[in-house]
């Protein structure tokens, strides 16, 4: 009777955990960012807005009609936010709001018929996502993007870390970086001179995290797995200032 109710007590986990039928991706990619999985973090290239693309999937067998609700879980103050939600074949991206229009927290997108749309089985929304730190205002923000129905229950959702990297000292002289071979295909060696070891965070030109590491006098990378195109590497470190190397992969 015990392991009836263990298996029955499974069935509905998996039932429970399974049944919004819905996948968030980053544009174009497979990796799931829906509730269960871990936050999408991104480093901030500067103070200027930048834009982080998201695509929601309807995979049940009904057709939706999605709100998302943007809820402000830990933001610097003076940062602001934008938002644009519309269907995959909107050639105009669907419908954007500006900071000033999502002034509460949290704020959800309109319920009216000429923002709401069809997502029939199979097809997936767009929800592009707008992050404008504060210049000079350093830190993380964390956000935090629900889908829900019409009658505004949340279904699912997808958390957002953001990143903005303060200047901590003087860059010194006497530090140096080699990154040999640039362009590269099978790896990378980076090699310091001036300090014992630094912090590196490698990112693609979204700003999306690629790969952390600690390097110390010098490291090899394998780069096999990077998709071609173009990345940055951000040196971070005791007593100097963030800096970063741009670096090209040919496959």
């Amino acid at each position: 009777m015990k392991k009836i109710f263990t298996m029955l007590s499974l069935c509905l986990w998996v039932f429970a955990s399974s049944q919004d039928n819905i996948t968030i991706t980053l544009e174009g990619q497979v990796d799931d960012f829906s509730s269960g999985a871990s936050a999408h973090q991104v480093v901030a290239p500067s103070s200027a807005s930048f834009d982080i693309p998201f695509d929601v999937y309807n995979n049940g067998t009904t057709t939706q009609l999605w709100r998302i609700t943007r809820y402000q879980v830990s933001v610097p103050t003076g940062w602001a936010d934008g938002l644009c939600w519309g269907h995959a074949t909107d050639p105009f991206g669907g419908t954007c709001f500006s900071s000033s229009q999502m002034n509460t927290n949290p704020w959800t997108s309109p319920g009216g018929s000429t923002v709401l749309f069809d997502i029939q089985p199979g097809e997936h929304g767009k929800m592009k996502v707008s992050i404008d730190p504060a210049d000079g205002v350093y830190g993380s923000g964390h956000y935090r993007y629900y889908i829900s129905g019409l009658n505004a229950a949340y279904l699912d959702s997808v958390d957002l870390i953001v990143d903005y990297l303060a200047a901590v000292k003087p860059l010194k002289e006497t530090v140096g970086v080699s990154i040999v071979p640039n362009p590269a295909s099978d790896y990378i060696n980076i090699a310091l001179n001036g300090v014992e070891s630094i912090n590196i965070k490698i990112t693609d030109v979204l700003g999306n995290i690629i790969l952390k590491e600690v390097i110390a006098s010098s490291k090899k990378l394998d780069v096999t797995e990077f998709k071609s195109g173009v990345y940055f590497i951000v040196f971070e470190g005791n007593g100097v200032k963030s800096f970063s190397r741009k670096i090209i992969i040919r496959h």
